[in-house]
């Protein structure tokens, strides 16, 4: 997993509430286990047309939001059904920060789990982030010190040490567990010779 620490660009702005995990990506696209490709998939009844063209007035069609890094959106974002697809979708467009007012328990815990920073603002500060889109003006996440910096504003942010932790370091699930890795080996090693019955 790539370490996450400072994150610049313009954010597109996706006012929309309830945005589900179907949404996101859609149950037809759900049939790979690869982590890569899914990002033309990303919001794609939304995206496209029935034709498979794209809709000119979708923000993630437009420049230069297509290129964004960067997503705010309305409140509950990413509820539905718990497809980790959802994050792997949103990464590989390069979406690597949604900033909400709130976010599905499920979605928001896959985020951190593939190296995506969902942060949780309330609405007046993310209307302040709006303005700075429409603007088409870029942004700076800064996770270390918990904080956006728009022009010479900052607006500080919260999050659970651990996580905040495991993005800096780019550590995922396995990461972790191998991270203990000689203690693991010792604690086996010390089973088989005071339990052999056991091996």
């Amino acid at each position: 997993m790539k370490k996450f620490n400072i994150l610049k660009g313009i954010p597109a702005n996706l006012p929309i509430t309830n945005v589900d995990t179907d949404m996101i990506v859609p149950k037809q696209f759900l049939k790979t286990i690869k982590r890569t490709g899914l990002g033309k998939s990303l919001f794609f009844e939304m995206r496209y047309d029935d034709d498979g063209n794209k809709i000119e007035e979708f923000i993630l069609n437009k420049d230069p939001y297509n290129t964004s890094s960067i997503l705010l959106t309305g409140k509950n974002f990413g509820c539905g059904s718990s497809r980790e697809h959802a994050p792997w979708a949103l990464l590989d467009f390069g979406i690597k920060c949604v900033i909400s007012p709130s976010f599905a328990d499920i979605f928001y815990n896959n985020c951190f789990k593939n190296g995506m920073l969902p942060i949780i603002l309330d609405e007046k500060k993310i209307e302040a982030l709006v303005e700075y889109s429409k603007r088409k003006e870029s942004i700076e996440v800064n996770l270390t010190e918990q904080e956006i910096k728009l022009g010479n504003k900052i607006i500080k942010f919260e999050i659970d040490s651990f996580k905040k932790k495991c993005l800096l370091d780019g550590l995922d699930d396995i990461a972790m567990s191998l991270e203990q890795s000689e203690k693991i080996s010792s604690y086996e090693d010390k089973v088989k010779k005071t339990k052999p019955w056991a091996n």
